[in-house]
């Protein structure tokens, strides 16, 4: 009994330890869930609780299951190994918020429900969102379990990053390591829990920064990387010198060095991390052969000739780009190819549509190479592990790296639809949060009460309503032919969107708005607040053409990945391609239905950065709380109740020491002993409800008062068990008994491992020489030296056979090598398994399927080696009929094939129906018959033996009203042939004639 007692208090300790890690931090720094915030209404109480705690590098806050984390702009030791194993199944709200809580609760809770998963990280440039999201990786790539093939996968994941954000990310006014682009990365998991795939979807690349930076800012950082750290055998291969001011790509932004950038380093991460992702040599070469194209067709000047059209002024620069002749590029840059009917006319270029051509051109080949890059990655991270028993079991945890709210003092293209991108994630984010909430009041039995919360689907409607949202009209006005031009696009929004309370330019604002909005500018005001676009560069931009011609010049390339990126089977139609906007919508769809998705059970965001400079600037932190939306959710999640946990967890791990009815043991249920101990504390009827499952606690301050309870009966329990008669005599003979206990057991462990290894030498000792000596003997015939050894050998040749037998009969001449002594019973063995695995198939035909293969065997004695299009027909089902299901026909129907009928007079060619019945052919129109052939009247059929699908019906036309013979083009030529062969064949003989 007092044995008990002790671990008893032991575990007590532990549990004690434990509860004041959590809230009693909050007497020191704040609170560190915002939803027992008292003053949840206030920005200031948020705001004095977020600079409490980042004055105490405590930079992670909860807002329930949402986190908050304040950038502090430099390294602070909370993401060692230690740090990762302390949160590893811990409680989520056990230990002091942190990121590795998040990943470690969203990891368990998809491991225990089999539910997919999804973390969103959002939040302004420069907050940390990149480095949030290496923490997840690097935290699953710790907690995971651990094997040579999941380790290659998680090294992998890892090292992707660096590639990445090398071709996507470039120095900003607000961030040195700026995401320009959009990533939504899968890691796949096993039912164990290994980490045996992913998959990464990249969006919305900036290929503007390509061509132009504002001042400040940098391009992506892999062109200054290949230039500052690129060795001297490839710069001089590329053509290139080791100096960025001398490539026009690279200096718009005055900014090419910058202290906290090292290139060198950043390309030595960058050329390891392509090895490790299984990058060849070649593709690597043809990648950076791609970058210094880029360089140098930056460089590249236009001059004005005699005519007044553009010329190259430097051809120097031609030599190095992508292998293409110097003639054909130059012709390519300076040239625009015009098809009319059957010719083609070549339109010289002038200077400034030269430049744009370049540029576009510039733009084309990185954002494609960059879609390549992506898509490598996703092969090298695609899921080889094929070793577990149940492979196709998969679950998966998204996650998405997505830019907050940008603004500047000059917002284009990007930055709307960026914003835009937010719009709909704050409307799904609150509807989500909302969701969730009254579920979890309804699934516990507790009266919801509407929570009163902007709803911002207006401003979604002025965007993205489709024939009068700003997408829509942006789309128009790109698409419409005559002369569209940015302004005409912001008269038809002024047009259509006149009078609507969130959107407003310069015509339609009153007298004081309109001195703090140019011409060209219109005005949205999002539910984080305002927001000026300059409408300047919105059509080119979400055009984002690229002239055919510069497509056709880009497949002459001998660089594979051009090549590859400008592929012969991309149609040159003259339909214009998809605009950004509507390729953006796809993406946005995307991000909803993930968060919508029934296989996430719990779809709500999880992460949200907050980005202070180096001191904790209020105004800048009051304006992200804004343009993220906190308070909002902080009043969605306080709607009635501040605190919830499950009985079993508020009474078994945290207050049941409080009431001397449940402690130190309680043995009826947990919501019964929930019941005795808040009545014991007094708790009144207002201030707590009962769920089915949990308790829900109205006010902080009472959860608080309960707390501050806690700490006093720590100490007594603490003082209690000091106190005790359980003296140092007893705790040391308890020691001695558990030491002898070790002791016994760790014998019996060293006598039983003694025994398995005299075993073991035994055996080697008499069979090694055996097996030798019938090694040496295994060609003579069988006798008592060898007989062990050739047994052996049989059964290590069964063993291998029976896991690699052929899986299919088409695989049957994969067949093991038998060694001599099982040469004539692995024939026999051979003969028995392929005539197993032949019933097995044609027990496992259908009749349909062998009716289709008895017309296939007609088919081929009919054309094989007749015909040169043969082969290509061998792989195409035969159906039974082709026709409709809404297309009704009176008559039995035996087949039905659409075919093209041509006139004898002009061969014009004519949509009809080639149907067979049991009496006749008819040719029909939809269900009009145009024609009856009579098969007592059919003298023949003619193919060529050419690649074509002409036939003729030859008719016999005694009357002279008849038609004749029908000149008919059928795609399902073969399949036709053989069902009017075998039904006409019935009747009367026809034989098919192959003629030229």
């Amino acid at each position: 009994v007092k044995y008990q007692k002790v671990c008893c208090g032991y575990r007590c300790n532990r549990i004690l330890r434990n509860m004041e890690a959590s809230l009693t931090a909050r007497d020191r720094v704040g609170i560190q869930d915002f939803v027992l915030l008292d003053a949840y209404t206030s920005e200031s109480a948020f705001l004095d609780n977020l600079r409490k705690r980042f004055h105490e590098n405590l930079i992670y806050t909860y807002i329930g299951t949402l986190l908050v984390s304040v950038n502090p702009y430099k390294d602070l030791d909370i993401y060692s190994k230690k740090q990762m194993d302390t949160y590893m199944g811990v409680n989520f709200f056990e230990l002091p918020p942190h990121i590795y809580a998040l990943a470690d609760n969203v990891f368990r809770t998809m491991q225990s429900e089999f539910n997919n998963h999804f973390i969103l990280i959002s939040g302004e440039s420069g907050s940390g969102k990149t480095e949030a999201s290496k923490k997840i990786l690097q935290f699953y790539a710790v907690s995971c379990p651990s094997t040579k093939l999941l380790n290659n996968v998680r090294d992998r994941l890892l090292l992707s990053n660096p590639v990445l954000e090398a071709f996507g990310n470039a120095k900003t006014l607000r961030n040195d390591n700026s995401s320009r682009f959009g990533k939504y990365m899968d890691i796949q998991f096993d039912h164990q829990g290994g980490a045996v795939g992913g998959h990464i979807l990249s969006y919305l690349l900036e290929k503007s920064r390509v061509v132009h930076q504002n001042h400040g800012e940098r391009n992506f950082h892999i062109f200054y990387q290949l230039v500052e750290g690129g060795e001297e055998d490839l710069l001089r291969w590329l053509g290139l010198e080791r100096n960025c001011k001398h490539y026009s790509y690279l200096v718009q932004g005055d900014c090419a060095k910058v202290s906290s950038i090292n290139d060198k380093s950043d390309w030595k991460t960058v050329r390891k991390a392509l090895s490790v992702i299984e990058f060849s040599e070649s593709d690597i070469e043809h990648l950076f052969g791609i970058i210094a194209s880029v360089l140098h067709m930056g460089n590249i000047k236009f001059d004005t000739d005699s005519r007044g059209y553009a010329a190259l002024s430097n051809n120097q620069e031609m030599h190095w780009l992508l292998g293409i002749p110097n003639q054909v590029l130059q012709h390519g840059l300076t040239h625009r190819k015009i098809e009319a009917k059957t010719e083609e006319v070549f339109s010289p270029f002038s200077v400034d549509h030269a430049v744009f051509a370049r540029d576009a051109l510039a733009k084309a080949i990185y954002g494609r190479t960059f879609n390549w890059l992506v898509s490598k990655i996703n092969e090298s991270l695609a899921n080889k592990v094929n070793s577990f028993s149940d492979s196709s079991r998969k679950t998966v945890i998204g996650l998405l790296d997505i830019y907050g709210f940008e603004v500047f003092s000059v917002n284009s293209f990007e930055q709307f639809c960026i914003n835009y991108c937010n719009e709909k994630l704050q409307q799904l984010f609150i509807q989500l949060t909302l969701k969730s909430e009254q579920e979890e009041y309804e699934v516990e039995g507790i009266e919801w009460e509407p929570v009163p919360y902007f709803n911002n689907k207006i401003i979604c409607d002025l965007v993205e309503e489709k024939f009068r949202g700003i997408i829509s009209l942006l789309d128009e006005e790109c698409l419409r032919p005559g002369e569209a031009t940015d302004l005409t696009f912001l008269e038809k929004m002024e047009e259509k969107m006149g009078g609507h309370p969130h959107f407003v330019t310069h015509k339609l604002a009153d007298q004081k708005t309109r001195k703090t909005l140019e011409r060209g500018d219109f005005r949205l005001l999002h539910y984080a607040g305002e927001v000026t676009y300059c409408v300047v560069g919105f059509l080119d931009k979400n055009n984002d053409l690229l002239y055919r011609y510069g497509k056709e010049v880009m497949r002459q390339s001998k660089n594979a990945i051009i090549r590859h990126c400008f592929p012969y089977s991309e149609p040159d139609t003259k339909k214009r391609p998809e605009t950004k906007t509507a390729t953006f919508r796809v993406y946005v769809a995307f991000f909803s239905f993930c968060l919508f998705s029934p296989s996430c059970p719990e779809p709500r965001p999880r992460c949200v950065v907050l980005p202070p400079p180096a001191h904790f600037d209020d105004v800048l932190v009051r304006h992200q709380m804004k343009y993220l939306g906190l308070m909002e959710h902080l009043r969605v999640r306080r709607a009635g109740f501040a605190y919830r946990r499950k009985y079993d967890i508020f009474l078994q791990r945290w207050y049941k020491p409080l009431c001397p009815d449940t402690w130190p043991n309680w043995k009826g249920t947990a919501a019964e002993g929930v019941q005795r101990l808040v009545k014991h504390l007094g708790y009144k009827s207002d201030e707590y409800k009962m769920g089915r499952t949990k308790i829900f606690i109205r006010h902080p301050r009472t959860l608080f008062a309960t707390e501050d309870s806690l700490q006093v009966c720590k100490h007594q329990l603490v003082d209690g068990f000091n106190n005790s008669a359980f003296t140092n005599e007893f705790l040391h003979c308890v020691i001695s008994v558990a030491t002898k206990i070790e002791n016994c057991w760790r014998g019996l462990l060293a006598r039983k491992e003694r025994e398995r290894r005299r075993r073991v030498a035994c055996l080697l000792i008499s069979f090694f020489p055996r097996f030798i000596k019938g090694f040496m003997t295994r060609h003579q015939p069988a006798c008592v030296d060898n007989s062990e050894y050739l047994a052996y050998v049989r059964q290590n040749y069964l063993t291998r056979l029976k896991d690699n037998l052929p899986k299919t009969v088409l695989e049957k001449d994969r067949w093991l090598t038998p060694p001599p002594i099982m040469l004539e019973v692995s024939q026999i063995l051979k003969k028995i398994y392929i005539r197993h695995m032949v019933r097995q198939y044609v027990r496992g035909i259908t009749p349909q399927r062998k009716a289709q293969l008895l017309l296939k065997v007609q088919t081929s004695s009919m054309f094989k080696g007749k015909k040169e299009n043969y082969p290509f027909s061998v792989c195409r089902p035969f159906v039974d009929t082709r026709i409709s299901e809404s297309t009704t026909l009176y008559c039995c129907l035996f087949g039905y094939v659409p075919v093209v009928k041509y006139d004898r007079n002009g061969f014009r060619p004519r949509v009809r129906q080639l149907i067979f019945t049991q009496e006749a052919a008819y040719l029909t129109e939809e269900a009009k018959i145009k024609q009856r052939i009579d098969y007592s009247s059919l003298k023949g059929v003619s193919v060529s033996n050419l690649s074509d699908n002409f036939l003729i019906l030859h008719v016999l036309c005694d009357d002279i009203k008849k038609k004749g013979d029908l000149v008919l083009q059928c795609e399902y030529l073969f399949e036709a042939l053989t069902k009017l062969s075998v039904i006409a064949n019935k009747q009367n003989s026809i034989s098919v004639v192959q003629g030229r």
